[in-house]
């Protein structure tokens, strides 16, 4: 494994803002009865509106997208393939076996006639980095290097890029010092202000950021009340508009790269 604070990313900076797109289960998981139909979607109306705001910065991103959805809304991820990357977020959002690794990359690759090179497994779960590698994965960013209660613990795993069983493992973003998560959810709830500050950091200390968020959560969410209000909070244009002043504010200081571009440079200038 890797060093946890030596810096391994090429030179420059790299902003790699991703997507897990897939079914809004979400709303299953804390108490709603809604049809795939509708997770599905749900999930597209804040696709395209999020699409929209990284057009308008000219962001080129990785959208990890689960078989099941590509394959309910084809066209939509064909046309997004011609600007962003498309990656495996595994088959469905809900379970997970081995298998599924090879499943979706091929059900991915037959959608859109072009490689699929990465992997993210849904919730940042643990995936054996010897089944990443024999699926035919190049990279890896189901590594989230923090603690979230009830979630994980991997505060002691590595913040930089490392090579595990042939593949580029890409830790999603934290803090330098004291790994305060910038994931969806820090995007939600932090000052504005305070969060862009801590990303600005992260980028500069680590050479890259590697943030993600969901589609769903820029629709309307105010009619799914299960769902606790630290998940819905700065749903639909407020948080569509923070996204866009946070790609706006980062901009100047660094690239805009595909987890797949980034990648090929980790590989480059290693060895």
């Amino acid at each position: 494994m890797g060093s946890p604070d030596r810096r391994a990313t090429p030179a420059g900076n790299y902003i790699l803002f991703t997507v897990d797109v897939e079914e809004f289960d979400t709303a299953v998981e804390f108490g709603h009865d809604i049809s795939l139909r509708e997770q599905v979607a749900v999930s597209t109306r804040g696709l395209r509106l999020l699409a929209e705001r990284f057009d308008a910065v000219d962001a080129r991103t990785t959208l990890f997208t689960t078989a099941n959805y590509a394959l309910h809304e084809p066209e939509l991820v064909r046309q997004l393939a011609g600007k962003h990357e498309i990656a495996s977020h595994g088959y469905f959002h809900t379970t997970f076996e081995p298998a599924d690794l090879l499943k979706s990359r091929l059900a991915l690759e037959k959608l859109l006639d072009k490689p699929i090179t990465g992997f993210r497994r849904a919730r940042m779960g643990f995936v054996d980095p010897h089944d990443v590698q024999q699926a035919g994965y190049a990279y890896n960013s189901s590594l989230h290097p923090t603690w979230l209660p009830g979630r994980y613990n991997h505060w002691g795993e590595p913040k930089q890029p490392f090579q595990e069983a042939g593949v580029w493992q890409i830790p999603a973003s934290v803090t330098p010092t004291l790994r305060l998560p910038l994931f969806w959810l820090s995007l939600k709830n932090f000052p504005f202000a305070y969060y862009k500050q801590l990303c600005k950091q992260t980028l500069q200390t680590e050479g890259f950021l590697n943030l993600y968020v969901h589609p769903w959560e820029f629709t309307d969410l105010s009619g799914y009340e299960k769902i606790p209000t630290y998940v819905r909070r700065h749903s639909r244009d407020a948080l569509l508009d923070r996204v866009e002043a946070l790609l706006r504010y980062l901009r100047p200081m660094g690239e805009f790269a595909t987890m797949g571009a980034f990648t090929q440079q980790l590989t480059a200038t290693s060895h």
